[in-house]
């Protein structure tokens, strides 16, 4: 069996862990704080600032994995590089860690090599560049750190009045020593999806996932729904941009990539190198593998025959309002009473105002109706409360 060190410890990590240790693997689950969702369930684990270059070679070093899965963002990944010339995999590969840690990678790459249909967008590393931008993209734009992650830093400027505060907000929310900001004209869509994408080895082909449709909130997401409602033709769009730029990333696993649905046609949005936060939605088993036992099959190069939809599905967060320590829940007995209704608490030590805490799933047959679907997991993650 495999030795795989996850940088990353968070609810995604933990789920990957949970597939992993049903076939046997050994996990090092690493993050900068004690206790982590996926340190609860790993063989082991490490506290380390990530962007300590320092750090994760002798992390590295001392347990001589065979897989390094990165989970989160803010990660030295240059260092990547050298550890695949140590004969060690890095998921999906170094290239993809290093392009999709950084929006400015990703973007260049989907929109200026592959000729993929963006919004229009700028950089800036101060202030003032972002006044520049905003002048050339328009208004309203999008203001996004190019290093972040849940939606953090992430605003819409719909007056100059809100440039200024935009530009501080990114900072905050910004995640490693990547002071710079992605300015993108505003696409008027009306809706977005998420393509679980699964890249194989072996010359085995890329598989989909069926598309998964999302509301977000502060950037984050708040409902998911599987699968999402899309014509024949904008889906087939969707997967040739996603098995191009998964293609040109190289590796195996699974990616999260964003689209917007527009009247003119689909546009790439981002790319996540692995499991997604709106893909929760399929721990209600809405397929026959979820996005996590998809992610850990094709990184240890075991063929996927097919993935099938069973059933439809949706997912709502639920969200603590103040911090605290060691928070607590009620509402959970009503919830668990509910029929073709599921729920996850990730386990975090500690609450923030709007951290995501757990999610609440709910499923039907093919004959209930996805928005009806939808509404009912909204309305039941809010008989669950967090409290400090």
């Amino acid at each position: 069996m495999s030795k795989i060190l996850l940088l990353g410890s968070g609810e995604l990590g933990k789920e990957f862990v949970i597939a992993a240790q049903r076939i046997g693997q050994t996990i090092i689950a690493v993050d900068s704080y004690e206790n982590a969702p996926a340190m609860q369930v790993a063989h082991s684990f490490e506290v380390i600032n990530m962007l300590d270059g320092f750090e994760l070679d002798r992390i590295v070093a001392k347990y001589q994995p065979d897989f390094i899965v990165p989970e989160i963002e803010a990660i030295r990944t240059e260092r990547f590089y050298e550890y695949e010339k140590q004969g060690i995999t890095v998921v999906p590969s170094a290239k993809a860690a290093n392009f999709t840690m950084n929006r400015k990678a990703i973007r260049d790459l989907a929109s200026k090599e592959l000729g993929l249909r963006t919004a229009t967008y700028r950089y800036a590393t101060s202030s003032e560049e972002l006044q520049k931008a905003v002048t050339e993209v328009g208004i309203p734009c999008v203001v996004k750190p190019l290093m972040s992650s849940s939606g953090k830093g992430q605003s819409t400027i719909k007056s100059k009045e809100d440039i200024e505060k935009a530009w501080n907000y990114a900072v905050e929310g910004s995640r490693g020593d990547v002071v710079e900001v992605i300015v993108e004209a505003f696409v008027n869509f009306h809706s977005e999806i998420t393509l679980l994408t699964v890249t194989q080895n072996n010359g085995l082909p890329t598989l989909f996932c069926a598309p998964i449709g999302h509301r977000q909130e502060r950037g984050d997401y708040q409902e998911s729904w599987q699968p999402a409602r899309i014509s024949d033709a904008a889906l087939f769009e969707a997967q040739n941009m996603a098995e191009k730029v998964t293609e040109a990333l190289g590796g195996a696993g699974l990616f999260g990539v964003e689209f917007f649905l527009t009247d003119e046609g689909v546009y790439f949005s981002e790319l996540s190198p692995r499991p997604h936060d709106t893909g929760m939605v399929t721990l209600a088993n809405t397929q026959n593998f979820n996005e996590f036992e998809l992610h850990l099959r094709a990184i240890l190069s075991l063929p996927i025959a097919q993935i099938t939809l069973e059933k439809n599905g949706a997912s709502a967060v639920i969200l603590a309002s103040e911090n605290s320590i060691n928070p607590t829940f009620t509402g959970i007995e009503k919830v668990a009473s509910l029929a073709k209704i599921d729920f996850r608490l990730f386990g975090k030590p500690t609450s923030r105002p709007y951290r995501r805490m757990g999610v609440v799933l709910a499923y039907d047959s093919f004959e209930t109706p996805i928005e009806e679907i939808t509404e009912r997991v909204k309305e039941t993650a809010k008989l669950i409360s967090v409290n400090a």
